[in-house]
């Protein structure tokens, strides 16, 4: 896929974006979640090799490449490595999947109820690496606790700071101010955050155009107008915590998001599963997410 047809995928894909970037921090909790333990890597090498043998096993997964998976979001380490003897991006792309690239670097201290980026020093030559590998668009992640309009403004204002530099180096940038779904404040801070979006939306240059990725809000449709907002591409939704089957049920109440889950995905996956077991709950997952993705 060229990146117009990458673009057309994204915008009008029936289905949803796989969350397969868990990074350093997250990578062990993942991997026993997954059935490894602990004691059976040691050092970081041996921790993403077997994150990428995870990963590895889910691409190539025949229901992975039915469709309903339009897009993948990947961990550098991952994109780095080889599935089915090819680039990871250029293996996505064969079965019709888009590939984006975390590019955060974790999450500063909280300050006035939210976490914003850590400074994003790698970004430059991230990005270089990004566009060489064929990688259409990326990620970055910061985190709202309460609704605080200086702590929100200031974390809208860095998402999109940082994604114009991204959309500068000829990536799609998906803007992540992603709202704890167990703050009690959610549902006033989520009218902060649209509000902030819109303006940083309003403010972007004609033509240019950035994804969303927000927690499920509180009230269904809330963010009806950021997806109809003529620079927004998609807007997608993080699980957040929530089960499969609670998060695609608070999903399937907001038309216009599609998912883009991690634990949603992947939550029932087992390395000691045979194949045939590891692709049917792999298949249902998908089904269901992709089913809740429709609205």
């Amino acid at each position: 896929m060229n990146k117009k047809e990458m673009t057309t995928r994204i915008a009008t894909g029936e289905g949803f974006i796989a969350a397969l970037d868990q990074s350093g921090g997250s990578t062990p909790k993942a991997l026993r979640g997954y059935g490894v333990d602990d004691s059976d890597w040691s050092g970081d090498d041996e921790m993403f090799a077997q994150i990428h043998q995870m990963r590895a096993r889910v691409i190539t997964s025949p229901c992975f490449g039915s469709g309903k998976v339009i897009g993948a979001i990947l961990f550098e380490k991952t994109m780095d490595g080889e599935v089915d003897g090819k680039p990871t991006a250029d293996a996505l792309k064969a079965r019709g999947i888009v590939p984006f690239i975390k590019v955060d670097q974790g999450l500063a201290d909280e300050a006035d109820g939210v976490q914003l980026m850590k400074p994003l020093d790698k970004l430059p030559a991230l990005l270089d690496k990004s566009v060489a590998n064929g990688m259409f668009g990326t990620k970055m992640r910061s985190v709202i606790k309460s609704a605080n309009p200086a702590g929100i403004a200031a974390i809208v204002a860095q998402q999109f700071e940082v994604g114009a530099q991204i959309a500068d180096a000829g990536l799609m940038p998906m803007l992540e101010p992603e709202y704890d779904i167990n703050a009690a404040d959610r549902e006033a801070g989520e009218e902060i955050l649209l509000a902030e979006i819109m303006k940083g939306l309003d403010a972007l240059p004609e033509g240019r155009k950035v994804m969303l990725k927000l927690s499920i809000p509180v009230q269904p449709g809330h963010y009806t107008a950021a997806i109809e907002h003529p620079n927004v591409l998609r807007v997608v939704a993080l699980s957040g915590g929530y089960s499969t089957d609670d998060a695609c049920a608070h999903l399937a109440k907001n038309p216009g998001m599609i998912a883009s889950f991690s634990r949603g995905l992947l939550q029932d996956l087992r390395k000691g599963q045979s194949d045939a077991e590891f692709d049917g709950t792999l298949r249902k997952a998908i089904d269901q997410i992709a089913s809740a993705s429709i609205g």
